[in-house]
């Protein structure tokens, strides 16, 4: 603590702070000072940085840490999450930032644990059983119970809130070995921390509990349809479903809601985009939007894709090195460094969006066809735009993920006008999980451009 005492101290001194490759490093500190100095906007200075970057890579190396490498170049992250998977793990230094939270769920695990795991996955959202069941499940929640209290206050899970920021912020320690000491004494955050997982395993192995139950004493297939029957029939003890379905309740729970919470957002800020996106809309709610009238929302779906380049779900994600290795941009990686790529920064490239990549701009998304009566979305690389990964580890619950949001936007946006309250921009705060602080406040107007049945 002294020393970050010290570093601190240093830390306004004006000197000459950014290289080609990143913020300048000093012998035995590397980048601390500036690292320190800039750890409340690491997405700006990471972003600030990148552009700088004739190969739109840059490396900080730390006091008592491996380097970090961040890119942004969509040569390298295909390299990273495809090419040469392998070498690039989550690795032990990051699976140690969420073991606590994430034990050995899907998300914080690899090799065969990872494998046997993404295996169970992959063929349960790929089975047409539960894509139908979850329909049917989201237009449920959506037509009997988000239409009706829209206006009233959502009630959230504190716990995973509280588990998941502090877990996250154990990365912005300019010292690694700091949040490790602190969980070791088991005070301040991390006490805080210890706390609330023990709420969140308690919820969690009540409703693994209560599942099991059911399905002893159940009689429909109906009933097994779900993805936590699915895990359970699969013969996995109490504590890896445990750690299953905190995984995927960290990954769907907020990622969607961040996504459409940043795109309501951007609609009250554009008001010829929302009347595109309900011309669209109306003409298929009054054919009762189902699953293939979801198909159909090619301009919805645009508009969310352009939210999350902007504001994507996933701010950054890590790797770490197994072995040496050299990047496709010449960037030379040592085995244990920590490999980042950076989907909120590459959003903001020129080179990759061009100059008006700041825009709000759905129509980047399609190309027009000779002959055809309508623009259609092109085909965009996920190494380009990696808010749901890529490779091996592409989110599995990606086209799942697509079809809620379109529903719940086309739903609630042809019922209803959703104003505002606050005028400034709303602060994107990236944690496991990036979203708006302090949520979206608006008001809420019936629409009354047409009826709905």
């Amino acid at each position: 603590m002294i020393i970050l005492l010290i570093l601190s101290s240093y830390s306004t001194k004006k000197i000459q702070e950014t290289t080609a490759n990143g913020p300048r490093a000093y012998p035995l500190i590397g980048s601390t000072l500036s690292f320190n100095k800039n750890r409340r906007r690491l997405l700006q200075w990471y972003t600030e940085l990148l552009r700088l970057s004739p190969s739109q890579t840059i490396s900080i190396p730390l006091l008592g840490n491996r380097r970090t490498i961040v890119t942004a170049n969509p040569e390298n992250v295909e390299y990273i999450l495809k090419t040469n998977f392998f070498n690039f793990p989550k690795g032990k230094p990051f699976t140690d930032l969420l073991g606590d939270l994430l034990g050995k769920g899907i998300f914080n695990v690899d090799g065969h644990a990872w494998s046997s795991q993404r295996k169970l996955a992959s063929h349960v959202f790929s089975a047409r059983s539960l894509r139908s069941f979850s329909f049917e499940v989201l237009k449920e929640e959506v037509e009997n119970r988000l239409v009706p209290v829209l206006l009233a206050a959502a009630d959230a899970a504190e716990a995973f809130d509280t588990a998941a920021e502090i877990s996250a912020r154990r990365a912005t320690e300019p010292v690694y070995a700091v949040w490790k000491v602190k969980r070791a004494l088991n005070v301040g955050s991390e006490r805080r921390l210890r706390e609330a997982i023990r709420t969140v395993h308690v919820l969690v192995s009540e409703i693994v509990r209560a599942k099991k139950k059911s399905l002893e004493i159940g009689t429909g297939e109906e009933a097994k349809q779900d993805l936590l029957s699915r895990f359970l029939a699969a013969g996995h003890d109490g504590e890896s479903v445990r750690d299953m379905v905190i995984s995927f309740i960290m990954a769907g729970r907020d990622t969607t809601s961040a996504a459409m919470t940043w795109l309501f957002w951007l609609l009250s800020e554009n008001g010829d985009v929302e009347r595109k996106l309900l011309e669209e809309v109306d003409p298929l709610i009054s054919l009762g939007l189902g699953f293939e009238e979801l198909k159909e929302m090619s301009y919805t779906k645009a508009c969310l894709c352009e939210a999350m380049r902007l504001y994507p779900p996933v701010s950054w994600d890590s790797k770490h090195a197994a072995n040496d290795d050299v990047l496709p941009d010449g960037t030379r990686v040592k085995k244990g460094d920590k490999v980042t790529y950076f989907p909120y920064g590459m959003g903001r490239m020129e080179n990759l969006w061009g100059k008006d990549w700041d825009e709000f701009k759905p129509s980047r998304w399609f190309d027009s066809k000779p002959g055809s009566t309508r623009p259609v979305l092109k085909p965009v690389s996920p190494f380009k735009f990696p808010v749901f990964q890529a490779g091996p580890r592409v989110c599995v619950g990606k086209e799942m993920a697509f079809m809620q949001m379109k529903y719940v936007v086309g739903y609630v946006l042809s019922r209803f006008e959703i104003v505002t309250v606050n005028k400034h921009k709303p602060a994107f705060v990236p944690l496991l999980t990036a979203h708006m602080a302090g949520g979206l406040k608006v008001k809420i107007k019936r629409r009354e451009v047409m009826s709905h049945p």
